[in-house]
């Protein structure tokens, strides 16, 4: 089975990209890293121009089943779970979109 990529986008909204980049600093990632969940994030990106005051985060799994397991056991972290609690009422929308690699190229 092919590599799964999954791109995750945040609306946040208009004004609280400053706090939603303070709240990933000390609260988000050091919990993903804490829980050994940061091995699977390829990297997390801001808009810069089309459209703005979005956050992209991008993970790789080798398997759905893997990305399920993964999402349910980040879900009970409780570590994490206390940072998305601070982190929705920023967010306007969030949209995940699932890739598989070209087969060509190089990937991540």
């Amino acid at each position: 089975m092919p590599t799964i990529y999954e791109k995750r986008t945040y609306s946040v909204t208009v004004g609280q990209m400053p706090e939603v980049v303070r709240l990933y600093s000390t609260l988000g990632w050091p919990a993903l890293e804490a829980g050994g969940f940061a091995k699977h994030c390829i990297g997390y990106f801001t808009s810069d121009t089309g459209e703005l005051h979005q956050l992209v985060h991008l993970w790789r799994f080798d398997s759905d089943d893997e990305r399920r397991a993964f999402w349910k056991r980040l879900s009970e972290y409780a570590e994490f779970g206390a940072f998305v609690k601070q982190l929705r009422p920023l967010l306007k929308t969030q949209s995940n979109q699932l890739l598989l690699a070209a087969p060509w190229g190089s990937h991540p």
